[in-house]
């Protein structure tokens, strides 16, 4: 009875069924991967965000760069702003209204710089108003916010182009907006919590990262996957069983005894 797993259409299904197995099982690891880091991730910007503030110099020193592993760190830079070098970056939606981010050097006391975000403004009447930004407070101040890596357009999947208003950019790349200032700016930029002196006004503040689930949703992929597996063998059997009990019924059927009716006529004289 099992010769029917010989039949082009049993062996083509048992094909499908084998080459499927190691796929589930592929996209399965393949998930659960993304779990793994992705929970690494979160665990690592949540410990960032809640660590207390570091100097600033500790991690972006001049002539580094800001490691991944150092993304939302809290940091403290002390310096004045320079207003006359102020950007607002384009594309920047906040709770879902249209705006800018407010940038800002900051210069250090050694004549160094850094990239401030100061917060959020909604956009004016057309693309290409300017939009309202408060000023930066005058003198000294000191800055404690989120340590940010420059954006490129493969991290921010925002594609740079030319011809924007003047004051205005489309990425926060300390490298390019650096050869646009008379002094050396530090790579990354700062993401504003707070500042002292506050200042009279100041533009909305950027909220903290939502680290999200840390990868659940991969996790429970990667466990579909796998549950895939044992559909695809439950199924094979399921079909296999079912396609035997059929061919037992129709043998049966077959080569029984004779039915009733059958067996009254042979009674049954002729006439």
């Amino acid at each position: 009875m099992y010769r029917i797993l010989l039949t082009p259409r049993w062996l083509g299904l048992t094909l499908v069924v084998l080459l499927a197995i190691p796929a589930f099982v592929f996209l399965g690891r393949w998930q659960y991967g993304r779990f793994e880091e992705r929970s690494a991730n979160s665990e690592r910007v949540t410990a960032n965000i809640e660590a207390p503030p570091v100097p600033l110099e500790r991690l972006a020193g001049p002539g580094g760069r800001v490691e991944a592993a150092d993304r939302f760190r809290q940091v403290s830079v002390a310096g004045s702003y320079d207003p006359a070098h102020a950007l607002v970056v384009r594309r920047r939606p906040q709770d879902g209204r249209p705006g800018f981010y407010v940038l800002t050097p900051l210069v250090t006391a050694d004549g160094t710089g850094v990239l401030v975000n100061r917060g959020w403004v909604p956009a004016g009447a057309t693309a290409d108003t300017p939009p309202a930004v408060p000023p930066p407070p005058t003198g000294q101040v000191t800055v404690t916010g989120r340590l940010r890596q420059s954006e490129t357009e493969q991290s921010s999947g925002i594609r740079a182009v030319s011809g924007l208003p003047a004051g205005q950019v489309l990425l926060i790349d300390a490298g390019s907006i650096g050869r646009q200032v008379p002094y050396r700016l530090l790579d990354g930029y700062v993401e504003l919590i707070s500042q002292e002196p506050a200042g009279a006004s100041a533009p909305e503040p950027v909220p903290a990262p939502d680290v999200g689930a840390g990868g659940g949703l991969n996790l429970a992929y990667a466990f579909q996957w796998w549950l895939f597996i044992g559909v695809a063998i439950g199924g094979w059997i399921l079909l296999l069983r079912r396609e035997l009990a059929e061919q037992r019924d129709g043998q049966g059927d077959g080569q029984g005894p004779g039915t009733p009716v059958d067996a009254e006529e042979a009674r049954t004289p002729s006439t």
